[in-house]
């Protein structure tokens, strides 16, 4: 399969490019600096670099072509995302883009909050951890509500995944799964099974169209 990943030196699209090169995908990794792109040179790696990721034009060369396309784009802080939002016109843009181009396939990062609470939810998630995460982090979710609303909109067959705190640590292979909804109990997942999760749902045509919880 030949994959575009966009955010590919974040935490973790990085991930993404390493296990999609391992299982035999072809990558384009579209970078603002090829520098901080930590994966080793590989016959099958490309790297693009796009100064602009809101830039619908330049993006439509690194979509052409691809059989799906990973986003793991998103703002580095609240702050970030109130001045800058990324996600929601990034993810305009490479709709746009891959519209143009007849690419259908796209899975996109997003977060737990912006989702609803799964039922049966703990009175201390439900009173204090989402209620608080949501406030002081309201514009960075603001923007992951644009971007999945963009890819609502499009003519992709998207998917959305949606983690709570990410760890670095190394892939299980193990997390739980809901669709349309958010994992109860779930708090953590390591970045590499949210890379795993990413590339896992590109062949798994019963989640086009939905919102993935994960979790450990």
């Amino acid at each position: 399969m030949k994959i575009t990943v966009f955010g590919a030196t974040g935490g973790v699209g990085r991930e993404v490019v390493r296990q999609a090169l391992d299982a035999g995908h072809e990558v384009t990794a579209v970078v603002r600096d090829p520098a901080r792109l930590p994966v080793p040179a590989h016959e099958r790696l490309h790297v693009a670099t796009v100064a602009d990721v809101t830039d619908e034009e330049a993006l439509l060369p690194v979509v052409s072509g691809q059989d799906a396309v990973v986003s793991a784009l998103g703002a580095a802080s609240n702050k970030q995302a109130k001045e800058t939002p990324i996600a929601g016109p990034a993810l305009d843009a490479i709709t746009s883009a891959m519209d143009r181009a007849g690419v259908r396939r796209l899975a996109a990062v997003s977060a737990a909050p912006v989702g609803v609470l799964p039922d049966g939810e703990g009175v201390f998630t439900r009173a204090v951890v989402y209620p608080l995460l949501r406030r002081l982090l309201r514009d960075l979710y603001a923007d992951l509500a644009d971007m999945e609303a963009a890819m609502g909109a499009s003519g992709t067959q998207w998917t959305v995944i949606r983690p709570p705190m990410l760890q670095n640590k190394p892939r299980t292979g193990t997390y739980r799964r809901a669709i349309d909804a958010n994992v109860r109990g779930g708090r953590v997942i390591p970045r590499a099974d949210v890379a795993d999760a990413l590339l896992t749902t590109l062949t798994d045509p019963t989640t086009a169209g939905h919102a993935v919880g994960v979790a450990s």
